[in-house]
């Protein structure tokens, strides 16, 4: 059985591709080698799918991951092959990757991650030739959940919200100034922790006007810091994939339009076009080796 798994910080979708045909899908938490330990994330991993299915009839493996960069590809490689041992083919590859084949296929183009955090590139169908660095949660991630969730709560705890919007943070998540700076400069997680509060925008009761201004700045720091910087950024599209890209849409196509970038594929997640992108793989390595030997 294929398994094939797109990760971000804050969740993973799963797809387990059966010889009879019914794919199954289910979800986990995210996995980070940035933000999480390789313990946690085994142990995580391994009580997601073994609700699923033996992780040891696993034959071959896709993962891709927030956070699997160059360097952090042989700890995610090595957590996961702990929890598929008897995996004959194990690829864990950059979640950016992800995004570029579920959004483009064998096409080439811009692709997009707005979720939790965010990440770009240039494809030209079968690589990524151009990222540039979002520089992760602390120094980057324009237009992310967790930029989007820590101007959130520096607007509270420097008293810089309106009245009526205070009053409702207050009321939903109850937490005093300790514990927010807690969870943040503490516990582990603090992207997911400051993500979390994105979804407050859309909260029955917030000013309207607060949260369109809020976001808008977000993603048009994002374009600003990122998407314009690739030379002839116009050219392209914008595809993108994340939930925060999905659920602002609408404020998201005004800056699109602003930068002079027309809209492309923006999807919540893309597991789907992950599996059917492999799919057609196995499809064409099955008529290339049957073409070979029918040419010896």
């Amino acid at each position: 059985m294929i398994l094939i798994a797109d990760s971000g910080s804050t969740k993973t979708d799963w797809c387990l591709i059966r010889n009879s045909g019914n794919d199954l899908y289910f979800k986990s938490e995210g996995y980070n080698p940035y933000f999480s330990t390789k313990s946690d994330m085994i142990q995580s991993i391994r009580n997601s799918i073994s609700v699923h299915v033996d992780p040891l009839e696993i034959s071959k493996l896709h993962f891709y991951g927030a956070g699997c960069e160059a360097d952090k590809i042989e700890v995610m490689t090595e957590v996961l092959s702990s929890v598929f041992s008897s995996c004959k083919q194990l690829n864990a590859q950059v979640d950016l990757l992800a995004a570029a084949r579920g959004l483009l296929g064998r096409k080439p183009g811009f692709a997009a991650i707005l979720g939790t955090g965010t990440n770009t590139c240039i494809y030209d169908g079968v690589n990524i030739t151009k990222n540039i660095d979002s520089l992760g949660f602390i120094l980057g991630d324009e237009g992310s959940g967790g930029a989007i969730g820590k101007r959130i709560l520096s607007d509270y705890l420097r008293n810089k919200m309106p009245l009526s919007v205070c009053v409702q943070f207050e009321k939903v998540y109850k937490l005093s100034a300790e514990e927010i700076i807690h969870q943040v400069y503490v516990e582990p997680m603090p992207n997911r922790f400051c993500a979390q509060f994105a979804k407050f925008l859309n909260h029955p009761g917030v000013d309207a006007d607060y949260s369109y201004k809020l976001v808008k700045a977000s993603f048009g720091q994002f374009f600003e810091n990122l998407v314009s910087c690739y030379p002839n950024y116009t050219e392209y599209t914008f595809n993108c994939v994340g939930s925060i890209a999905y659920h602002f849409k609408s404020i998201l196509l005004e800056v699109l339009d602003e930068f002079n970038m027309a809209p492309g594929l923006i999807v919540p997640s893309l597991i789907a076009e992950l599996v059917d992108y492999h799919q057609t793989c196995v499809i064409f390595e099955y008529k290339y080796l049957a073409l070979g030997k029918r040419n010896q």
